[in-house]
């Protein structure tokens, strides 16, 4: 059955402008396709909804779109178990500023070394890759737990991975690298050679087995393949953002490669906690979204 996509009244002021909500009752790809069908803007997609302008209200009901109420649109999409709640939504960038702290100051090394890495993970051509891509990977390797996903080389790695960014894999991952190195030159040697290797293993998610520092890296990198849909697909939104350069046949030839690297990954999660925590979901994500490329 074809999804219902449902707009309320333009009533929420923003912007020097009143807003609508568009929605959809079972599909986040119709709902995608309509929004782009009609010009609105990718970064008006939150999670469950787009931040719909007033000028283009009309627009959406020729579409499509189901004029209803506010309080209905929220009942069915409550119902339709597509609303997202607040703890499963993307973290802002000013929590993450305000949480990464605490992460640190587990690692015992320089205060001026954070400020650089967080000035490097706030660069604002990251739409992703951000600092709310670095906190999601620490909150991950808690949620892994165990020895390895605790461990100083492993956490160090996560703050280093994505800290070289330009949207040029494998380049991103030797440069990040390669800046762990220098800026880690103080700590003993062994140490800094794991540091490096862990972070060069992002760039194919691929450890060998029995490799546990590199599995718990590897699998708190892809959480978010694992997320509910919406987060998903705010995270499918940003990295499309990263790569606004890219002309739409380039990306969806581009991201498709990707998907299929990612599908082609037998396990996806190599730890036990990764595989639980978010395999079915990944799958089913990845599976959705090239079906939407491909269509």
């Amino acid at each position: 059955m074809s999804a219902v996509i449902l707009v309320d009244p333009p009533r929420w002021p923003a912007h020097g402008t009143l807003f609508s909500h568009l929605v959809s009752d079972s599909d986040l790809t119709e709902l995608h396709d309509l929004a782009t069908a009609i010009g609105v803007s990718p970064r008006a997609f939150d999670h469950d909804h787009y931040d719909l302008p007033q000028r283009l209200y009309e627009e959406a009901v020729a579409a499509g779109a189901v004029p209803v109420a506010a309080d209905e649109l929220v009942r069915r999409l409550v119902s339709s178990g597509m609303r997202v709640r607040t703890p499963d939504r993307t973290p802002t960038r000013a929590t993450a500023r305000r949480l990464l702290p605490e992460h640190w100051s587990r690692l015992g090394l320089h205060h001026e070394l954070y400020v650089e890495l967080l000035s490097r993970w706030s660069e604002l051509h990251r739409h992703y890759h951000d600092v709310r891509h670095l906190l999601t990977t620490l909150d991950a390797l808690d949620q892994i737990g165990g020895e390895a996903a605790a461990s100083r080389h492993v956490r160090l790695a996560a703050w280093f991975h994505d800290s070289v960014y330009a949207g040029v894999a494998g380049r991103d991952e030797h440069e990040s690298a390669e800046l762990a190195r220098r800026m880690l030159s103080e700590l003993p040697v062994r140490t800094v050679n794991e540091v490096v290797r862990l972070v060069l293993l992002t760039a194919t998610h691929d450890p060998e087995p029995g490799d546990d520092a590199g599995a718990a890296l590897c699998d708190a990198d892809l959480a978010v393949l694992g997320s509910t849909p919406g987060r998903y697909d705010v995270y499918v939104r940003d990295v499309r953002l990263d790569y606004a350069d890219v002309d739409d046949a380039s990306w969806r030839l581009g991201r498709t490669a990707v998907l299929d690297s990612l599908l082609a990954l037998d396990p996806l999660y190599r730890t036990s906690a990764g595989a639980a925590l978010w395999s079915e979901r990944a799958r089913e994500n990845l599976t959705r979204e090239r079906r939407r490329w491909a269509s």
